[in-house]
């Protein structure tokens, strides 16, 4: 059961990577085509949240896999369940049922990997 959670913490990690390396390089003008929400936020909010999803995803793999504070893994996970949280939130305000979808399904697998690596399948 630990290799399912290790890939799942793999695809969550290179899912929020690339989100958030888009978040942090590309100009708003142009991540408004992808990210319409982000029309309605800062320059410095979005590069903000850019660098906490590349951060999360750090987070979900480097603790673990090199044993020096493992318990930020499910630290991480657990913050990334909160931004999604309140992404889906934000999401629902503004009427887009597409990012709904997609923020529940990375809300349930973030966390469920916080629970499992702070509980069964923890170090």
């Amino acid at each position: 059961m630990d290799v399912f959670w290790w890939v799942v913490q793999a695809l969550l990690a290179v899912m929020f990577a690339m989100s958030g390396l888009v978040k942090v390089v590309q100009a708003k003008d142009k991540l408004a085509g992808r990210y319409p929400w982000t029309r309605d936020f800062s320059t410095p909010a979005v590069r903000l949240i850019g660098v906490l999803e590349v951060l999360g995803a750090i987070g979900l793999i480097a603790p673990a896999a090199t044993g020096i504070a493992p318990m930020l893994t499910p630290l991480a996970a657990a913050g990334l369940a909160v931004m999604m949280a309140l992404a889906g939130v934000m999401h629902v305000r503004r009427g887009e049922a597409s990012g709904v979808v997609v923020t529940a399904v990375l809300f349930v697998l973030t966390a469920l990997v916080a629970w499992a690596r702070f509980g069964p399948y923890g170090w």
